[in-house]
This record gives structure tokens, sequence and C-alpha cells, in this order.
């Protein structure tokens, strides 16, 4: 019997998760769909694989049974279209270099410059992906290396912090913090903060700054799906966003001013690539920016 991929991996978050509703906000996908999934799965098998009460969710012994050969087929399965997507990359003589908004800033433009002058054969493709996805795109074979805002889940990658950036804040050209030269945590505590269900939760926390070093949350404001969207919530609205420093350059908008926040952590950018990665470019790729930062 033939099981899909994508029901074994729905199930595999279930079962780490214990909550339906903790896997559907990391699967993004709806709840009730979420269930209608595993309920199919659990057909197929002819077998229970979580007790569900209204507190709590648990693995049935067929469940425990079926995790780790589950874990086993769904990241051999992962592991088999990142290599054919690769190789295909490869054969074009292609290196796909990921990234998410301003990725790696002006040290992902002076690596890639550096690289084209040194690889003129080789066709660099730029991959953007939305918030906190570049990592993940490595593991799928979408991109061959990737420049990686941290926090970030880099199980099963290789990676190094490249570059650092301070965190600074969009605001209205009319909003009052307009007028400062820089602002603290402590004075966005009241201002909507623009936030996304795209990312995992700990990357919106961390860019939220939530907890607030008082202990407070941030008010939330508007859902974006992406920075241009986020950055027009902020020019339309009364809200804000926090943003590398590079983005006040790459997106230039009229209505906005940023300015930096000075007592919050930097960014941290790694550059990620697949472990025991055989593409002689990624390489040679890393090595360039390693020379560079």
């Amino acid at each position: 019997m033939d099981v899909d991929t994508r029901l074994l991996r729905y199930f595999v978050v279930v079962a780490e998760e214990l909550s339906f509703t903790r896997a559907a906000k990391r699967l993004y996908v709806a709840q009730p769909s979420l269930s209608r999934q595993i309920r199919q799965l659990e057909a197929r098998l002819g077998a229970d694989l979580f007790t569900r009460t209204s507190s709590a969710v648990a693995l049935t012994a067929a469940g425990r049974a079926l995790l780790p050969a589950a874990r086993r087929q769904v990241a051999e399965w992962q592991e088999s279209v990142r290599l054919v997507r690769t190789a295909a990359a490869a054969e074009r003589n292609v290196l796909r270099i990921g990234f998410a908004a301003t990725g790696g800033g002006d040290l992902a433009r002076r690596a890639r410059s550096a690289f084209t002058r040194r690889y003129p054969g080789v066709t660099v493709e730029p991959k953007r992906f939305e918030w906190g996805g570049e990592a993940r795109a490595v593991r799928d074979g979408l991109a061959d290396v990737a420049y990686v805002w941290l926090p970030a889940e880099l199980d099963g990658l290789c990676s190094e912090v490249v570059a650092t950036e301070r965190r600074w804040v969009a605001v209205k050209t009319t909003h009052p913090l307009a007028s400062r030269e820089e602002v603290g945590i402590g004075d966005l505590r009241d201002e909507p903060l623009m936030w996304t269900r795209v990312a995992p939760p700990e990357w919106v926390d961390w860019w939220a700054v939530n907890p607030r070093p008082d202990g407070s949350e941030p008010v939330w404001g508007p859902e974006n799906a992406n920075v241009e969207e986020m950055l027009e919530h902020v020019a339309t609205t009364s809200g804000v966003c926090i943003g590398p420093e590079s983005m006040k350059s790459f997106y230039v908008h009229p209505d906005l001013t940023w300015r930096p926040v000075v007592d919050i952590e930097p960014l941290r950018i790694a550059l990620a690539w697949p472990e025991h990665s055989a593409n002689a470019l990624v390489h040679a790729f890393v090595e360039i920016v390693r020379r560079l930062a």
C-alpha cells in the first residue's frame, strides 16, 4: 500500500507538536484540513494514530510505531527531491542563491559580482523567498545556497554567520517618531507592529522583540505576507515595522521614515548550504563570501 509522503509529513508534525492547532500553524494549513488529512491516513492504515480529547492529543501505540519510519521516509524523500533539483541546476551550469527581502545586503551584491567575474560562464539565479523560508528552500533543493536571517532552523545545513545589520524601525513620515534621530524599543511600546503568519513564531517574536525588556507583549498590527505588503501597511496606517538597516535603502518609499533602534541586538545573517554538497560552484561561492566577509 502506497502512502502519500505529504500525509506522512503531516503526521510527523502533529506527532512532534501533539497539537493540531500548533501543527497547522507550522505547516501553514487550515486546522480542519489537517485533521481530515490525518483521518485519511488513519483510514488507509486501518489504525488510529492519535487519541484526541478536548484538552490533549497523544500518540497511540500504532502512532509510536509509525513515527520513526515516517520520519525516515519523509527525510529520504526530501533528500531525493533536493538531489534531483540540484542536479538539474548543475547540469544547466546554474547557481541558485536564496534570500528573503534584502538578503545579505551589501555583502551579497559584492559576492555575486566577484563570483560572476571569476565564473563568467555560470548563470547566477537569485531566488527570493518569503519571511523565514530561506533555509527550508535549501533543504528542499530550491536554492543551492542562501543568505539566512537568524534565528532559523539550520538542521542538515552547513552555515556561517557572514554579516550583521542593525535593526531599524519604519514609520509614516508624519509619525511623531519620524522627528527623532534614533529610538529605543521602549518608544515602540504602544505602536501597532506589523507581523506575519508566514514565518515560524520564534522568528516573528525575535523581530518583534517579544517579550519586551519590561515583560510586555508588543501591540500587534496588521498581518503581511511579504516585505512590500508590510511597508504599504506602515505607509497607510498608524503601525510600524522593524527591519534590517539595508531595508531603508533597498525599499525606498516616499511615505516612510526609517530610524535606528539603538537598544536591541542586530540581525545576524548566515550563509547556508547543504551538508556534504558535491556542487563545486557552491563551495566556490562560499569561499568568495568568506573572503569578502
